[in-house]
């Protein structure tokens, strides 16, 4: 008989957790502090927005070949463009607890930043929904920037990617916010 693939490495018990007294900003886990969707039904629908960005760093001879045009695998920030946007677009599909979001709009730019030998990746998405669209910007940066790599990956095995965030998030009850 073949062990076991995987091993459980939480302690199992028959009683659920008591019940937090304090209110947690976990708001993915619930009373007995299992995982699950919150519940978004009661939220008015309102614009929402979020900007996220990213870079990846590289060979100078690499950001290069991005900005003359001439990696074997093409147009490498127009594919890393396209990549992005279905990203965002399938998102709540990579990230368990994430809801299915009516995306409006993403807007992705790139921009090469030669002095730094790297290349920023910029996400705005917007959506018209009862819950924010951070998430969407996030994966739609990543996804950009892994699609950079993979087609730059043959020249350049040893690019980073860094700085992933949010820049700033507008709509729903918590209001705008931006990063400093």
């Amino acid at each position: 008989m073949a062990p076991p693939r995987f091993r459980r490495l939480l302690p199992v018990s028959a009683e659920p957790p008591p019940p937090s007294t304090s209110p947690s900003p976990l708001t993915h886990f619930d009373a007995q502090g299992q995982a699950h969707m919150v519940d978004v039904s009661a939220k008015a629908p309102t614009h929402r927005e979020a900007v996220a960005e990213g870079f990846i760093r590289m060979q100078p001879a690499t950001v290069s070949l991005v900005a003359e045009g001439r990696a074997k695998k093409g147009d490498v920030l127009a594919v890393a463009r396209i990549a992005a946007i279905q990203g965002a677009k399938r998102t709540a599909e990579l990230v368990p607890l994430c809801h299915p979001l009516p995306i409006t709009r993403v807007a992705v730019d790139f921009e090469l930043d030669a002095a730094a030998s790297r290349v920023r990746c910029e996400a705005r998405v917007e959506t018209v929904g009862v819950t924010g669209v951070e998430m969407e910007a996030l994966t739609a940066v990543q996804v950009g920037l892994l699609t950079v790599y993979d087609m730059c990956k043959a020249a350049d095995r040893g690019m980073v990617m860094e700085g992933v965030r949010v820049l700033e998030k507008r709509g729903g009850k918590s209001g705008p916010w931006r990063a400093e």
